[in-house]
């Protein structure tokens, strides 16, 4: 279920990325781009994402204040660098990049990316840890990426 819901969510942010923000119109829209980003979140941010739940609920069981803070401290200190990174590299691999034009694409993008992050997402987590039981958590996390997976669509597919 999960997997199935992160793929269409990234999906739909390709398709507001590319009609809202490119403003591309729908004979411009590039359905091939729609249809990798829907595949990179069935096989890798829906298995991803959901497995790091269960492990940081293993690593740091409850859901008091103190705790959802110290998941939101490894989560957004350990997991969310490293996932944005291997996201990108995914992304740059999935367009047909090299493996030199992919790094120099993560180069130009990771910190920007990871700035814009740390915007969005410490206060959500919180919440989400806080309030959302653990079966729920990335579905809480996918609904608000709707915005986040258009933002990263935008920037993982800007050359």
């Amino acid at each position: 279920w999960a997997v199935l819901v992160a793929g269409a969510l990234m999906g739909a942010g390709d398709v507001i990325a590319q009609q809202l923000v490119e403003q591309r119109g729908l004979r411009g829209h590039h359905c091939p781009r729609t249809l990798k980003m829907m595949a990179i979140g069935f096989c890798f941010v829906g298995p991803v994402v959901g497995s790091w739940y269960r492990i940081l609920d293993w690593l740091i069981p409850g859901n008091t204040k103190v705790v959802a803070v110290k998941k939101v401290i490894l989560d957004q200190g350990g997991f969310a660098p490293c996932f944005l990174g291997c996201f990108l590299a995914v992304t740059g691999a999935t367009n047909g990049l090299s493996v030199q034009e992919n790094w120099s694409k993560i180069q130009q993008d990771y910190m920007d990316a990871l700035m814009t992050n740390y915007c969005i997402w410490p206060p959500v987590q919180i919440a989400n840890f806080y309030f959302v039981p653990l079966q729920h958590r990335l579905a809480v996390v996918q609904c608000v990426a709707i915005v986040w997976n258009c933002y990263l669509s935008w920037k993982a597919n800007r050359m």
